[in-house]
């Protein structure tokens, strides 16, 4: 599998070059062959725009150095899967005693269908953006994107009481309705009621979440790859958990909790050491050598430690006011990325999970894996729409899981999503809706129509003024345009006089 990476990149790396010098070529003959003609003329802008995309796709990508070494353990093992599975399904089938509990033997047949679909898709699943630490990681996480996917539209076809009554049969203390913690009591941060601890509100506030928003949020940065598309998420959920604190009581917290221990200490802190992060992974040489080809034992240990590092490195450049499309799909991120994080709350509100249970840690640990392959696959889309001409498998799946959650609580919990938003807060995102349409309508559309009739009347203006000058010059000619001679006075054509 290096081998065959190191062979792709280089392919790439000679094909990318190659067309880019065949496009400054084609351009550079179109405008020499045509002259001013405007079809020369969009040729060539198109080639060079092009060009331009080609070369800041190349600046943003890191050089790798592989010796294209295969072992073992990147080979494929298709038949040793397929071999391993078959014993185990014959000493299943052929061995053991199947019991005659009909629950038992129903969640035990659901697993055993799962592993099976695992396997069959860890061995043959498509590989995506990720080869470290092995492709077939990243291929069981597209795997069990397909089963929780599956695992929701069957939840959302059920009723209410029978989705959670099925959460019961996962696991029994499940099925429950748990009251929502209130973080907004006594906001004050020194309480001189309190004469043994008067600092109590903020050790109260200091629980297992704080370092869970902390690696949260030094997770997000390395999927995003930009610190405002992170800070703006990390406001706007701010802003969110104000506007909806009516609907869950979970989001009512005091305002030194929102803007001081969120945004600035866990968001801000978790933000900057994953800037940090990213500017020693786009300097870090990307160097591959074969295990066994490393002499020394310190090289063995670094070389095992950086097999968990990317293979390659991609800097992000999302570009929003560069045009039209890039701008309204980093708006649709930050939008799924907000209704994502909106969906941890109002899950385990509908389905009576307690914020501790084990399937909401899951459920996280399943967006890490899944969201940092999601957001490559997206960047390329968008970057380079001709050489990725359809969204990734990953960015699909992660989409349709987010909708399809919002969904379940659409169903689940109508009354409290419907609940009625104060009236001071629904002016506020009117007001912030109607600033970004305003901005997007004058940036590009109002601003490009008034640079394209500044450009045409230039034009007219160097025309009209290259008009001026031309009979100038055609009086200091001694032959008109028509073949005439005004030496003589004589209107023969000269043709007619050398004859």
């Amino acid at each position: 599998m290096a081998k065959a990476e190191s062979r792709r990149s280089g392919m790439l790396l000679v094909t990318g070059k190659s067309a880019m010098d065949e496009q400054v070529t084609n351009g550079s003959a179109d405008l020499c062959v045509t002259g001013s003609s405007h079809d020369a003329a969009s040729k060539a802008k198109s080639a060079k725009l092009a060009t331009r995309e080609s070369m800041s796709r190349l600046t943003t990508e890191s050089e790798v150095f592989d010796d294209g070494t295969n072992t073992f353990f990147w080979r494929a093992h298709t038949l040793t899967v397929l071999f391993i599975l078959t014993c185990a399904l014959v000493y299943v089938t052929l061995l053991e005693e199947t019991p005659q509990d009909t629950a038992y033997n129903t969640k035990r047949g659901i697993v055993a269908s799962i592993l099976v679909f695992l396997c069959f898709g860890v061995t043959q699943a498509k590989d995506g953006p990720f080869s470290r630490p092995h492709p077939a990681y990243w291929r069981f996480w597209l795997c069990v994107s397909v089963v929780y996917e599956l695992f929701l539209i069957f939840i959302l076809f059920q009723t209410v009481q029978d989705g959670r009554l099925f959460m019961k049969y996962i696991d029994p203390k499940l099925g429950v309705p748990l009251p929502e913690r209130d973080y907004g009591g006594n906001c004050l941060i020194y309480d001189p009621g309190n004469t043994t601890d008067p600092f109590h509100n903020i050790w109260d506030k200091m629980d297992g979440f704080v370092p869970a928003h902390f690696l949260g949020w030094y997770i997000k940065t390395l999927m995003i790859r930009d610190w405002w598309m992170c800070m703006i998420i990390s406001v706007m959920f701010e802003f969110l958990e104000y506007s909806l604190e009516h609907q869950l009581p979970n989001f009512s917290e005091c305002w030194w909790d929102h803007w001081i221990m969120d945004v600035l200490v866990c968001n801000g802190l978790g933000i900057y050491c994953g800037m940090k992060t990213l500017g020693w992974l786009s300097m870090k040489p990307y160097q591959w050598q074969g295990l066994w080809n490393i002499p020394t034992y310190k090289g063995k240990i670094k070389r095992i430690a950086f097999q968990f590092t990317p293979y390659s490195w991609v800097k992000f450049e999302w570009r929003p006011a560069s045009n039209l499309r890039r701008w309204l799909a980093v708006l649709g991120i930050i939008f799924m990325f907000l209704l994502a994080e909106l969906n941890t709350f109002y899950l385990k509100f509908v389905l009576w999970m307690p914020p501790e249970h084990y399937l909401v840690l899951l459920r996280l640990v399943f967006f890490v894996n899944v969201g940092g392959v999601g957001m490559r696959e997206i960047y390329d889309f968008m970057d380079d729409p001709k050489f990725h001409k359809k969204l990734g498998q990953q960015a699909w799946l992660a989409s349709a899981i987010t909708v399809t959650e919002f969904l379940i609580v659409v169903k689940y919990d109508p009354k409290t999503i419907m609940l009625p938003i104060p009236f001071f807060i629904t002016q506020c995102w009117i007001l912030g809706l109607v600033l970004i349409l305003t901005w997007t309508l004058w940036r590009f559309f109002i601003r490009d129509i008034t640079l394209r009739y500044k450009e045409t009347r230039r034009r007219k203006q160097e025309s009209s003024a290259e008009r001026e000058m031309s009979p100038s010059s055609n009086a200091n000619n001694p032959i008109t345009a028509s073949g005439r001679s005004k030496l003589n006075g004589s209107t023969d054509p000269i043709r007619q006089r050398k004859a």
